[in-house]
């Protein structure tokens, strides 16, 4: 099966560069590109591509506020940040604001085209120089009284949830879950979609994010 991508880059000497890399790849297609957020936005709407490839830093329309909206018309589409920007506030907001994936663009070609795989999966895909910092940010953070909502939410939670969440939490895929539970991977797969429901989050990445801003990612500060 072909996995469609989106390219989101007001450079253009860069999409040629990812168009060319991506060309050499059976399974991966770029089906168009757009060089601002409001171009993007158009054609996401027009091709609905499996990954979109976006990037933060762009005139007019930001990236982040193209995230808000691709997320907002398109729930199913992976959206994978990829930026040169290695600050932990924008890899956090991403994150939020739902995200499939944070890559910085001096990544490697193989790891890229894996990312963009892993993402179509929808497995969480982060840079590795980003996920430290990420897990900083949050620890750094002073404790925040919990939501109204957030104890609620984790109560409903069982345990056997409880524990997929902790994987998440450390970026495991689902066969990875599956291996170190000891259980079936669609009975993972099941898991995760009942925890996105009972948080009324998204993506895979957005219970990371949410365990470890309630403490629910089994790391000790």
């Amino acid at each position: 099966m072909t996995i469609r991508i989106l390219l989101i880059d007001d450079h253009s000497l860069f999409r040629s560069g990812v168009r060319q890399l991506l060309q050499r790849e059976a399974d991966l297609e770029i089906v168009a590109e757009a060089a601002d957020g409001v171009e993007g936005i158009k054609r996401a709407k027009e091709y609905h591509p499996d990954v979109i490839l976006l990037d933060l830093n762009m005139p007019g329309l930001s990236g982040l506020e193209t995230l808000q909206l691709l997320v907002q018309d398109l729930p199913q589409t992976a959206v994978i940040i990829l930026t040169v920007s290695e600050e932990a506030d924008e890899l956090g907001q991403a994150l939020r604001d739902g995200a499939r994936g944070y890559l910085i663009k001096n990544i490697e070609a193989e790891a890229l085209t894996a990312a963009i795989r892993r993402a179509h999966k929808g497995e969480p895909v982060i840079a590795d120089s980003m996920t430290a910092k990420l897990v900083a940010q949050f620890r750094a953070q002073p404790s925040a009284a919990p939501s109204p909502s957030a104890p609620a939410e984790r109560d409903r939670l069982t345990t056997r949830e409880r524990e997929i969440v902790q994987c998440l939490a450390r970026g495991e895929s689902n066969k990875e879950i599956a291996r170190n539970l000891d259980v079936a991977e669609s009975t993972v797969k099941i898991h995760v979609q009942n925890i996105l429901k009972k948080l009324n989050l998204s993506s895979r990445v957005q219970v990371a994010v949410y365990a470890v801003e309630h403490g629910m990612s089994g790391e000790q500060g």
